[in-house]
Protein backbone atom coordinates (compact mmCIF):
# COMPACT_ATOMS: atom_id res chain seq x y z
CA UNK A 1 0.00 0.00 0.00
CA UNK A 2 1.41 3.38 -0.91
CA UNK A 3 2.07 5.85 1.84
CA UNK A 4 1.55 9.58 1.72
CA UNK A 5 5.00 10.10 0.14
CA UNK A 6 4.12 7.86 -2.83
CA UNK A 7 1.10 9.78 -4.14
CA UNK A 8 1.46 12.29 -6.94
CA UNK A 9 -0.98 14.87 -5.61
CA UNK A 10 -1.80 15.86 -2.02
CA UNK A 11 -4.87 18.05 -1.54
CA UNK A 12 -5.78 19.57 1.81
CA UNK A 13 -9.52 20.13 2.20
CA UNK A 14 -10.19 23.11 4.43
CA UNK A 15 -13.26 23.64 6.59
CA UNK A 16 -16.43 24.05 4.49
CA UNK A 17 -14.59 22.94 1.35
CA UNK A 18 -14.16 19.86 -0.82
CA UNK A 19 -11.85 18.21 -3.35
CA UNK A 20 -11.93 15.30 -5.78
CA UNK A 21 -9.15 13.20 -7.19
CA UNK A 22 -8.09 10.02 -8.93
CA UNK A 23 -5.88 7.09 -7.95
CA UNK A 24 -2.82 9.34 -7.69
CA UNK A 25 -4.36 11.57 -5.03
CA UNK A 26 -4.25 11.85 -1.26
CA UNK A 27 -7.14 13.92 0.11
CA UNK A 28 -6.78 15.14 3.69
CA UNK A 29 -8.67 17.30 6.14
CA UNK A 30 -7.19 18.40 9.42
CA UNK A 31 -8.71 19.30 12.76
CA UNK A 32 -12.17 17.73 12.56
CA UNK A 33 -14.01 18.52 15.79
CA UNK A 34 -17.78 18.75 15.55
CA UNK A 35 -17.36 18.97 11.76
CA UNK A 36 -17.45 15.78 9.68
CA UNK A 37 -15.22 14.67 6.85
CA UNK A 38 -17.05 12.54 4.32
CA UNK A 39 -14.91 10.45 1.95
CA UNK A 40 -16.81 9.09 -1.04
CA UNK A 41 -15.20 6.43 -3.21
CA UNK A 42 -15.84 4.69 -6.51
CA UNK A 43 -13.47 1.73 -6.32
CA UNK A 44 -13.93 0.77 -9.96
CA UNK A 45 -13.13 4.19 -11.41
CA UNK A 46 -10.57 4.91 -8.64
CA UNK A 47 -12.22 8.29 -8.08
CA UNK A 48 -12.62 9.80 -4.65
CA UNK A 49 -13.97 12.93 -3.07
CA UNK A 50 -13.75 14.51 0.35
CA UNK A 51 -16.00 17.19 1.83
CA UNK A 52 -15.53 18.88 5.23
CA UNK A 53 -19.00 19.86 6.42
CA UNK A 54 -19.64 22.15 9.39
CA UNK A 55 -23.41 22.05 9.91
CA UNK A 56 -26.35 19.73 9.18
CA UNK A 57 -28.68 21.84 7.02
CA UNK A 58 -28.25 24.66 4.55
CA UNK A 59 -30.53 27.58 5.44
CA UNK A 60 -30.22 28.81 1.86
CA UNK A 61 -26.65 30.09 1.89
CA UNK A 62 -24.33 30.07 -1.08
CA UNK A 63 -21.51 28.04 0.53
CA UNK A 64 -23.28 24.73 -0.13
CA UNK A 65 -20.36 22.45 0.80
CA UNK A 66 -20.52 23.80 4.37
CA UNK A 67 -23.68 21.74 5.00
CA UNK A 68 -24.37 17.99 4.97
CA UNK A 69 -27.64 18.20 3.05
CA UNK A 70 -26.17 20.18 0.14
CA UNK A 71 -22.43 19.42 0.38
CA UNK A 72 -22.69 15.68 -0.14
CA UNK A 73 -24.85 15.89 -3.30
CA UNK A 74 -22.52 18.59 -4.68
CA UNK A 75 -19.48 16.36 -4.05
CA UNK A 76 -21.19 13.54 -5.95
CA UNK A 77 -21.73 15.84 -8.96
CA UNK A 78 -18.04 16.81 -8.90
CA UNK A 79 -17.00 13.15 -8.75
CA UNK A 80 -19.32 12.16 -11.60
CA UNK A 81 -17.70 14.88 -13.72
CA UNK A 82 -14.39 12.97 -13.52
CA UNK A 83 -15.77 9.47 -14.07
CA UNK A 84 -17.40 8.22 -10.86
CA UNK A 85 -20.84 6.60 -10.88
CA UNK A 86 -23.20 7.39 -8.01
CA UNK A 87 -24.50 3.81 -7.85
CA UNK A 88 -20.96 2.57 -7.08
CA UNK A 89 -20.13 5.05 -4.32
CA UNK A 90 -19.39 4.09 -0.75
CA UNK A 91 -18.62 6.36 2.19
CA UNK A 92 -16.37 6.66 5.21
CA UNK A 93 -17.14 9.35 7.77
CA UNK A 94 -14.97 10.91 10.48
CA UNK A 95 -15.59 13.58 13.13
CA UNK A 96 -18.78 14.81 14.75
CA UNK A 97 -17.23 15.10 18.19
CA UNK A 98 -18.95 16.78 21.12
CA UNK A 99 -16.32 19.49 21.48
CA UNK A 100 -18.21 22.15 23.40
CA UNK A 101 -19.04 21.10 26.96
CA UNK A 102 -21.08 22.81 29.66
CA UNK A 103 -20.03 22.77 33.33
CA UNK A 104 -22.05 19.57 33.80
CA UNK A 105 -20.05 17.91 31.02
CA UNK A 106 -22.94 17.76 28.57
CA UNK A 107 -22.26 18.69 24.95
CA UNK A 108 -23.56 22.19 24.30
CA UNK A 109 -25.65 22.66 21.13
CA UNK A 110 -24.87 19.05 20.15
CA UNK A 111 -23.51 20.19 16.78
CA UNK A 112 -21.38 17.05 16.39
CA UNK A 113 -24.29 14.72 17.11
CA UNK A 114 -26.59 16.69 14.81
CA UNK A 115 -23.96 16.53 12.06
CA UNK A 116 -23.65 12.74 12.45
CA UNK A 117 -27.42 12.29 12.09
CA UNK A 118 -27.60 14.61 9.06
CA UNK A 119 -24.67 12.93 7.27
CA UNK A 120 -26.07 9.44 7.85
CA UNK A 121 -29.57 10.46 6.72
CA UNK A 122 -28.26 12.23 3.61
CA UNK A 123 -26.12 9.25 2.61
CA UNK A 124 -29.03 6.86 3.22
CA UNK A 125 -31.36 9.03 1.13
CA UNK A 126 -28.78 9.00 -1.69
CA UNK A 127 -28.39 5.21 -1.47
CA UNK A 128 -24.74 5.36 -0.39
CA UNK A 129 -23.52 2.74 2.09
CA UNK A 130 -21.20 3.75 4.93
CA UNK A 131 -18.32 1.26 5.01
CA UNK A 132 -16.48 2.79 7.95
CA UNK A 133 -16.79 5.51 10.52
CA UNK A 134 -15.03 7.07 13.49
CA UNK A 135 -17.52 9.59 14.84
CA UNK A 136 -18.65 11.11 18.11
CA UNK A 137 -16.64 11.04 21.32
CA UNK A 138 -14.97 14.23 22.58
CA UNK A 139 -11.74 14.73 20.66
CA UNK A 140 -10.60 16.09 17.31
CA UNK A 141 -9.26 14.08 14.42
CA UNK A 142 -7.50 14.48 11.09
CA UNK A 143 -8.29 12.18 8.17
CA UNK A 144 -6.20 11.07 5.20
CA UNK A 145 -8.00 9.45 2.25
CA UNK A 146 -5.87 7.46 -0.21
CA UNK A 147 -7.89 7.36 -3.42
CA UNK A 148 -5.81 4.56 -4.97
CA UNK A 149 -7.29 1.99 -2.55
CA UNK A 150 -10.04 3.81 -0.63
CA UNK A 151 -8.17 3.61 2.66
CA UNK A 152 -8.80 6.30 5.28
CA UNK A 153 -6.31 6.89 8.09
CA UNK A 154 -7.40 8.81 11.17
CA UNK A 155 -4.94 10.52 13.47
CA UNK A 156 -5.75 12.06 16.84
CA UNK A 157 -3.61 13.52 19.58
CA UNK A 158 -2.47 10.76 21.96
CA UNK A 159 -4.64 8.14 20.21
CA UNK A 160 -3.55 5.19 18.10
CA UNK A 161 -3.75 5.46 14.32
CA UNK A 162 -7.07 4.11 13.02
CA UNK A 163 -7.45 2.76 9.48
CA UNK A 164 -10.88 2.39 7.88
Amino acid sequence: MPNRDQVAEKLIVKMADHAVGDKNTLLATLGLGSCIGIALYDRFAKVGGLVHIMLPENPGGKKIVKYADTGIPYLIEEMEAIGAKKRRLSAKIVGGAGMFKSESGDSVMKIGARNIVAVKETLKDLGIKILGSDVGKDYGRSMYFYVNDGRVEIKSFSKDLITL
